[in-house]
Order: C-alpha cells, then structure tokens, then sequence
C-alpha cells in the first residue's frame, strides 16, 4: 500500500481526501462546499459554455509555480478604479472558479471507483502472495521426505527388473529355436492364404535366425532351404500382381506391395506391373472380338484364334458391332479403372509414408524411401498416356475394321456416344485429348455425316413440295426439349452419363467417371429400355387441349354478352354519322377482347410437320456434334443449310413477287435480299431442269446443292374468300419465325461446341440468317393486302369526282364508304380466316399496316390524277380523308394510322406559295414526280404563275433525274 501511494505521489496523484487538506489557505477557501457541489451538480450547465469559460482562464494559473494570487490580482488594477468594472470583473473571477470547481468536482467523481477498484486488486494481490508462499514451503518439505526414503527400494527394483529381462531374452531364444523347426510347414499354408507379406517376414526372420543360431547342428541346413522357399514366393507374387490388372482389390493389393517392400523390389514390382497392363490389354480386347466373332460364325473352327487382332476385326458383322465395341469398351474401362484405383492407393499410402517420416525416422531408411516413392510416382504418371495410347490404337483398329455408311442413325450415334465417353475417359484417365480416336471417328463421321445430310436435304424438299401448309396440332406448352432428339440436352451438364441413357444429376457433374464407376457398375453399360419405348406428349388431341367441342372455343367472340349497354348504343348511333370520335365500336371492343386474331383457349406454337421434321432433324445434328466435338464445324454448316433451304423455300412459296420492289417501301430489306441471294448461289440448284446432261466437273459441283423446291398443288393462293391462301402464309411464315426462334434457343449450346476459330461462322449465320426470319413477314404479307382490297375501283371512282366545286361541302364522297366496306369485308375475311389458324398480333398488324398504307397511297395516287381543283375541292378532300380515318379507327387498334401525314402532307400541300413549295418539295422526295408535278399544275393559276410553274417544274425535274 505504501508503494501505491508513493507512486501517486511521484506521478502527482493524490486521494481525494489528501488533496483538499494539501491546498493553500486561500484555494482551501475557494474550495465548493458539498452543498455547492450539489447545486453545481444540480445546475443544468452547458459543457461547451464550461468550457469556454475554463479557457478564457489566464495561462498563469496553470502554473506549477506558487505564487500570491492576491498579489497578482491588484497589480493589475487600473490606476483609477471603477466599481461597476471591478464588480464586472469580480463576476468574471466567480465564473471561472465556478466552472473549476465543477470541472474538479467531476474528475474526483470519476476517478474515485477506479482508485478503490484498483486499491481491492492490490490487496488482493498481496493475499494471494502469502498464500504462494506457504504452499511453496510445505512442497520443499515432502520432497526432503520423498528423497530420504524411497532411494534403497527404488534400487532393489531396478535390480530384479534387469534379472528379469535377461531371462526373458533367453526365453525368446529358445522359441526362436522352436519356431525354425516349424517354420517350412507354417510358410506354406501362409502361400495358400496369399498372405504374402506375411511369408516373406517370416521367410526373412528365419534367415536372420538361422544366421544367428548357424552354430546349431538342429539348424544347420535350413538357410539354403529358406532360400529357395524365397524365390518361390516371388514367383507367387508376379502371378498375383497381374491379377490386380483386371479386377483391383485394395487388400489383395496392399499385401503384393508390402511384401515387395519386405523383398526391397518396389521399383521391380512396377516394372512388372506396367507390363502386365500392356499384356493385360491386349488379351482382353483379342479375347472380347474372338468371342463375337466365333459366335457369329456359328462354328468352333480355331482359324481366329490364329489371326493378328487387326484381321480378326474385320470379321465382325454389322449386327453385332455395337455390342462388340461396347463390351470391348467395358473391358479396357475394367483395366484403366483398376489402374487407376492403383494410383490411388499409392497416393494414399505416400502420404501416411510422408506423415511418418516426418514424425521421425531413420535418415537413410527416408532417403531411400522418398526414392522409391518418386520413382514409383513418375513410372505410374508415364504409364498413364502410355495406357491410354495402346487403348486408343486397339479401338481405332476395331473402327476400321467395319464400314459405318450403311449404319442406321441411331446406331452410328450409339457408336459415337460409346466413342465420346472413351474419350471423356480418357480426358480423365490422363488429361489426353485422344487424337487418335478423333481423327478416326472424325473421317468415319464426316463421310456418313455428308451421305446423311444430303438424303434428308432431298427427303426435306419432297416435305415441303408435299406439304399442305396445314396447323401441326401441338400443346401450347410445346418445347422442344420434350422431343427425343433432344433428350440429350438434359444430360449435358453431366459428362458422366451418356445421351439418352440416364438422367443427370447434380451429384454426378461434381464427380468424375472413376470415381463415381469406383465402387461398381460401368459407364459403358448398354441400358434395357431404348427410347423408342419412351413416349413424347408434346400433340394435342384435335388440335385442342380440352374434351370441349370446337365452336367453345368461338362462342364468345361475336358475343356482346359482356358488352355495356352505353357502349352497344353507341355503336347504333354511330351509323347515323353523329357518334364522337371517342366512342368504342364492338369491332374495337372485340378487338381488345382479344388482342390478335386467335382462339381464347388455345396459343400454341404454329408449326408444321415439316417444320418438326427439320426441328427433330437439328437434334439429331446436335447430339452428333455433342458427341464429337472435332466435327461441329460441318454438323454446324449442315444446320444452316437446313434453316437456310427452309427460309428459301417459305420465300419462294409465298413471298417471291417482282413488283414488290417496284414500290419503293423497302418490304426487303438489303440484308435479306442478301441472304436470300446468298441462299441461292451456295445451295440452290437452278440448273437441274436447265442442263440435266452437265458435264462431270459441273455435276461434281452441283453435288452439294438441291433443286429448288416448288409448291404443292393443293395450296391455293388466288381466291380471294381465303384472302389468297392467308392461313397457309400464316401457318408457313410463322413456323419459321417458330423455328428461328428455336434455332436463338440453341445458340448457347451451338456456340459451346464450335472451335474458336470457326465462331464467326456461328455468328454472322444469326446475325445474317436467322434474325431475318422475322422480315419475311412483310413481303409474304403484303402480297394479301395488295389483293385483299379493290384500289383499282377506288381510283376510278375518286377520277369521277368533281374536284373543281365552288362551295364547302359537307357530305363526303361515295368512294369513301365503298373503301370502308371494303375493310370491313377484310375484317370479316380475317376472323374467318383465324377461326382455321390463330392469327398472332404482330402478323394482324403487319396486315392492317399494309392494307391501310396502300390505301392511304392510292388516295394521294386519286388526289394526283385530279385535273381540277379549287379551295373547296382541297377542303372536300380532307373531309374525306377525315371522314375514312375516323371510321377506319373503329376497326383497328393500329396507332397512329400508316401513311397518315402522307396524305394529310400532300392535301395541305395545294395552299403552300411559290417559295414555300419550291423547299416543300425538295424536302418531300417520298411523292412520286408525277404526283408533284400534278400538284404544280392543278395549283396553277390560283396561287401560282406560269413563270412559277416552270420553275418548280424544273426543281421536280432536278429530284427525279437521280432516280432514272
């Protein structure tokens, strides 16, 4: 305790109690009372004002230095005293030993429980040394007891303990002399065991006792006995090694490799083994194709077994191939995996080696053992490749010992698939890209790849010369994936498993084929339900997934049942003329009801069964190129020719028309006038009707391309009832905007496959190809709206107007009404025509988009065959546009209308003056020559001079002359 407070001392700390009785006389004065301290406590005070206050203190009284404060204070006193300021500077001083004294009474506050917190811990501290104290001086004195008198016992023991191990030693030499009399008996039945670490140990025990004991006539002749039992046991051992080759088993292998430890031949044992492995492979693969062939001979004649193995392959038939190769797939599979299970355990038992040698051995015993190790570790890492070679060059041998031409697609697709997983096999077995086998299946792929690709190209074109056009019935919740042919998507993620075979599993991607085939079971098992027994689901039954009659799915649409009462009589009103503009006619009300022209319960893909043929065909293309990823490239190419003579027939059926161009609308874009252009070049043949006796070079040439196809005749495109074959545009284009679709669908998978090299391909055949299906929309289409509508009559009947009127008219023309009809006649057509065929909302807008366009075009076509007319006339005009527009708005949904401000553009144009519509028509080059000149000339003489006239002429003539 005294040093505690002599620290304090030094380091200027003080109790609370000590420090108020060091104090001054005049501090001790100044010192708050407790009442004080309470009311301070007690006074909200602002800690920022305290503060303050504490630092407006003068520094000298803060000083260590004593000095007479009271001294100090009148010293600084004015010569002339003042009693408001000294009362002024009086309140001041108070303040400020207010504010110390609060400060002073909160830090003792504070600082109290630490001090008596840490005044506990020394005492305690110091109790706590006495009791050390004591303990430590009973300790010293049991152990002067201990010592004095257990040191004479101690010592007796330790004298009968070395008596007794002396006869022990003698006890072990007389049963080692035993043992040696036995031992010849003993070693044979431990052979018959196959405990063969433990006959070498004892075999090497004897021959160190034999050699200690040699001066025995009882043992004499046993050591050049125990000699020759040793070399038996080698002999033994070999044969057992090779076992392992086959059929790996952990304990049978544990007991080979300790007992050549025991014989200190590690590294001769994996010599040994490595050739057995090499042996064991080639007579499992002689032994595999001998049984297949000599069982489809049907005799027992031994000429095969004669035969070198690349012979005898070539008497395996083709019905028996696929099993051939697969049993000769699991044979070679039983090998590599017993070698690989081998590895294994020498990694495993390297590591329990390492951890030993670390805990502490002999310095040359883990010299020589982490030689043997690397030695053992380097010999199995190049047998590796080593292995995998003579496998790939004993598969490749059976490849070509068959011709696969006449194979079936299924069956060479198995082969591929057997193929993909060897050499999967092999990627694991020892990183290798199995060159071998890929340039074998490679060359067999592509020569039954190209005969393959080019029959379905001409089985494709007698499809679509067949086909009818006709809504291939499929669920909406149709998806490829539910086909066969893609079955082997669903599996890709898990290498493991082949396509088609087995369903994938997470588990089963995280893991390897050896270790998940370690335990049991082979990856080239051939499965007993092929999938022809499997069922696809993807047809609904009469085109409808429900038992109802087909008018169900119409009953409601010509209904008003759900139609409010203002609404049916605004429809009435509106044949008056006087209905607003706002108001909603059934047409639209139907129209909302149902956004595109389709069945309420049904929206299922449009497609064709030509169109699933092409779709089963890329899945079959696929899981090919799945399987062989060296050909992806040519399986990638053939699936573009497919889409592409898909696009080009749908083209050439439905959407080839010469005067389409003609009109200036750009329907085809440059990019799709290139693919097809491109289309044609490369894959269309066009001179099979032309020159059928070509000459052989020119045959050689056109041996890649196919006829162009041509359409069935039962499509009918000319009557107008059916709007010219609509259903069957519509079921043609959108099957292959269905089929575009899928093709987007299988990008990712496309691009995975393909060599980086040969992406571009892939990639400015989407960009280039596929993206353009979409745009076949508005050629095909356009032909319909061109024919759906009568423009002709509507333009001789806007020549029979007269234009040249003298007063505003208030009634529109009769053309008006008869082009309306017209629409509503196309209205009608089109929801017959969807009553066959769901119609999407994107084709009934191209649709009504064309209509209303080459409508509104041939009004400014009417306007500008006008030879006369007046302001009233112009006025009459817009009335009538007005007038069209107002009731064409009822029947569509389109905004804004097409061709609106064409038309609305031309009308207002007839009021412009000469400069105005010399710059209007430089800046309008979307009218025709005609159209402007008729423009001039019909303005001539209202607003426009002669002199005018020729001028603007000329302008119009500066604009088309480009053109010609």
């Amino acid at each position: 305790m005294q040093k505690i407070k002599s620290l304090m001392a030094r380091q200027g700390l003080k109790s609370p109690q000590d420090g108020v009785g060091e104090l001054s006389p005049i501090e001790n004065l100044r010192l708050p009372s407790k009442e004080e301290l309470r009311e301070l406590r007690e006074q909200p005070i602002d800690p920022q004002a305290q503060q303050e206050i504490i630092n407006s203190i003068e520094d000298v009284y803060f000083s260590t230095d004593s000095f007479d404060i009271v001294k100090y204070e009148m010293e600084k006193l004015p010569p002339i005293l003042n009693l408001q300021d000294l009362e002024a500077y009086r309140d001041k001083l108070k303040q400020q030993q207010a504010a110390v004294s609060k400060k002073v009474a909160d830090l003792i506050l504070e600082k109290q429980p630490a001090y008596v917190k840490e005044l506990e811990r020394v005492t305690s501290l110091q109790t706590g040394l006495q009791l050390a104290t004591v303990m430590c001086t009973n300790g010293r004195r049991h152990l002067n007891i201990a010592k004095e008198g257990f040191t004479q016992a101690s010592l007796g023991l330790l004298a009968n303990q070395r008596k007794r191990q002396l006869l022990v030693g003698l006890l072990k030499s007389l049963r080692t002399i035993k043992t040696l009399q036995r031992t010849d008996v003993r070693l044979s039945e431990m052979l018959e065991e196959e405990d063969y670490p433990g006959a070498i140990q004892l075999c090497l025990e004897c021959q160190q006792a034999a050699s200690t004991f040699r001066h025995y006539s009882c043992i004499s002749e046993l050591d050049s006995k125990l000699q020759d039992t040793l070399e038996q046991i080698e002999e033994q051992l070999d044969v057992a090694l090779s076992k392992i080759c086959k059929n790996f088993d952990v304990a049978h292998y544990t007991k080979v490799q300790q007992a050549y430890r025991l014989l200190g031949k590690t590294q001769t044992a994996m010599d040994q083994l490595h050739m057995h492995f090499t042996q064991a492979i080639h007579n499992t693969v002689f032994q595999v194709v001998l049984g297949y062939v000599e069982l489809c001979a049907g005799n027992t004649d031994t000429k095969f077994q004669k035969l070198q193995y690349k012979d005898l392959c070539t008497h395996v038939t083709t019905d028996s191939y696929i099993p051939c190769l697969a049993d000769l797939c699991k044979a070679l599979w039983e090998v590599m995996l017993s070698y690989y299970r081998t590895m294994e355990w020498h990694e495993a038992h390297d590591n329990e080696d390492t951890t030993r040698v670390a805990e502490g051995s002999g310095t040359a015993d883990s010299e020589e053992s982490n030689f043997d190790r690397n030695y053992v570790k380097k010999k199995l890492e190049h047998g590796l490749s080593r292995i995998w070679q003579d496998v790939q060059l004993k598969v490749k041998t059976y490849l070509f010992g068959t011709d696969m031409s006449t194979f079936k697609y299924d069956d060479f697709i198995f082969v591929l698939d057997i193929i993909s997983r060897l050499m999967q096999v092999g990627e694991e077995f020892c990183g290798s890209k199995s060159e071998v086998l890929q340039e074998s299946i490679r060359k067999q792929s592509i020569n039954y790849f190209k005969n393959y690709h080019r029959t379905r190209l001409d089985e494709l074109r007698m499809f679509l010369e067949n086909e009818t056009w006709e809504l291939c019935p499929v669920k909406s919740s149709f998806s490829i994936l539910q086909l066969h042919e893609f079955k082997f998507m669903e599996q890709s993620r898990s290498p493991s498993v082949s396509p088609s075979k087995q369903p994938a599993t997470a588990a089963a991607a995280a893991t390897t084929l050896f270790e998940q085939y370690s335990s049991g079971g082979n990856p080239f098992e051939i499965q007993a339900n092929s999938k022809d027994e499997e069922s696809e689901d993807v047809l609904a039954s009469n085109g409808y997934e429900s038992d109802e009659p087909e008018k169900s799915a119409y009953q409601d649409y010509d209904s008003d049942s759900d139609v409010p009462e203002e609404l049916k009589r605004d429809y009435v009103d509106e044949q008056t003329g006087d209905i607003p503009v706002k108001s909603v006619s059934r047409e639209t009300l139907r129209s909302r009801k149902k956004s595109d022209y389709s069945l309420n319960k049904v929206n299922a893909p449009i497609l064709t069964n030509t169109t699933l043929n092409v779709i089963r065909l890329v899945g079959k293309y696929m899981q090919m190129m799945s399987m062989l990823k060296p050909i992806a490239f040519d399986v990638v190419h053939f699936l573009s020719q497919l889409f592409d003579y898909y696009l080009y027939a749908i083209y050439t059926f439905f959407g080839r028309n010469d005067s389409l161009e003609s009109t200036g609308l750009g329907l085809s874009s440059s990019r799709l006038r290139t693919t097809l252009n491109r289309i044609q070049e490369s894959l269309i043949d066009l001179e099979v009707c032309i020159d059928p006796t070509g000459s052989l070079t020119a045959g050689e040439e056109r041996k890649e391309k196919v006829p162009s196809p041509h359409l069935s005749h039962l499509v009918v495109l000319t009557s107008g009832d059916t709007l010219y074959g609509l259903a069957e545009r519509v079921v043609a284009t959108e099957s292959l905007v269905f089929l575009a679709e899928q093709f987007e669908f299988l990008q990712p998978h496309l691009d995975a496959v393909m060599p980086a090299v040969k992406k571009p391909f892939l990639q400015q055949f989407y960009s280039q190809t596929v993206s353009t299906a979409s745009e076949l929309r508005k050629p095909i289409y356009w032909i319909v709206a061109g024919k759906a509508i009568d423009y002709e009559q509507m333009l001789l009947m806007m020549a029979s107007v007269k234009w040249d009127v003298k007063e505003i008219m208030s009634q529109h023309n009769v053309y008006v009404d008869t082009l309306l009809k017209e629409f509503e006649q196309f209205n009608r057509r089109l929801t017959e025509v969807s009553r066959r065929v769901r119609i999407p909302l994107p084709v009934s807008n191209i649709l009504w988009e064309h209509c209303i366009r080459l409508a509104n075009r041939t009004i400014v076509e009417g306007y500008a065959n006008v030879k006369k007319c007046s302001n009233e006339g112009r006025a009459l005009m817009q009335l009538d546009f007005q007038q069209f527009l107002m009731k064409l708005e009822k029947l569509t949904d389109i905004r804004p209308i097409p061709d609106k401000e064409f038309v609305e553009t031309y009308i207002k144009a007839y009021y412009l003056t000469e400069n105005d519509m010399e710059r209007w028509i430089k800046e309008h080059r979307e009218y025709s020559s005609k159209q402007l000149t008729n423009l001039v000339n019909v303005c001539l003489g209202s607003h426009i001079n002669k002199k005018a006239r020729q001028k603007l002429l000329a302008a119009i003539d500066d604009i088309d002359r480009p053109k010609r």
